[in-house]
């Protein structure tokens, strides 16, 4: 190609002092620019303002962030959320319609944590809100009193489909170690999605959608220095290769 391709990277929307910003974190654009080796393009959180198809048809793929916040659960049909959870509207109302179209277009994704979710909310899946609160399933939060080194060091194993992807990107070995920074996980499984990765005590922790190119969510950070981990290095070179054979 004679120009790196073009990678759509939703924004979440943050008060930052009196002012509202669109924001997306360093480590996901340094993701994209130096993991994939694909140009980021940061897309405003702006809902239904945008027409999908005219900015699908000038972007090659599509990145899904992490965040703070929780998708709210009207998207899901589950309960109301326990008072205090952080929402972003503005996120949700953006990323599912976009998220939903890129799929039908066949654009590679990558979701991340917040977008591992909301990807399975597409595939009409649902989400426990407080995973350590369910019987049976471990609390997969980070402690925040910890510095930040240690809330993305790894935490646990997960254990790799056989056969799958991830497996495959992890060069046929079944386990790697990751971090674990999130509250909310997946109930139950979106349509048409395969498991890629299990967590010791079940939790779905990666799967990709069937019959898709590449459209690929991970329920830990990968993104966080990526470059110092093999498997993380690994994923994001082979989610550039997506892109840049999507539009070859």
């Amino acid at each position: 190609m004679s120009r790196r391709p073009l990678v759509a990277v939703p924004c979440c929307t943050r008060m930052l002092g009196a002012h509202p910003f669109h924001v997306v974190g360093d480590k996901y654009i340094r993701a994209v620019s130096e993991g994939a080796d694909c140009q980021p393009l940061l897309i405003p959180a702006l809902g239904d303002w945008w027409e999908w198809d005219p900015l699908l048809d000038r972007v090659d793929g599509l990145l899904v962030t992490g965040s703070p916040s929780n998708v709210e659960p009207q998207h899901y049909g589950g309960p109301a959320s326990a008072p205090g959870t952080l929402h972003d509207p503005e996120r949700d109302a953006t990323n599912l319609p976009l998220m939903r179209r890129a799929l039908e277009r066949g654009i590679p994704m990558l979701g991340i944590c917040r977008g591992f979710q909301e990807l399975n909310v597409v595939m009409g899946g649902t989400l426990h809100q407080s995973v350590q609160t369910v019987p049976g399933l471990a609390d997969h939060r980070a402690d925040d009193s910890k510095p930040v080194e240690v809330q993305y060091g790894k935490a646990h194993s997960v254990t790799l489909t056989e056969g799958g992807l991830l497996r495959q990107i992890n060069g046929g070995a079944g386990q790697i170690e990751v971090n674990s920074v999130h509250m909310q996980g997946i109930e139950t499984l979106g349509r048409g999605l395969a498991v890629e990765a299990r967590a010791p005590d079940g939790l779905v922790e990666a799967f990709r959608v069937e019959d898709h190119p590449f459209a690929v969510a991970i329920q830990w950070h990968p993104e966080w220095r990526f470059w110092e981990d093999p498997f993380s290095t690994a994923l994001f070179a082979r989610f550039g290769e997506a892109v840049r054979q999507a539009v070859s």
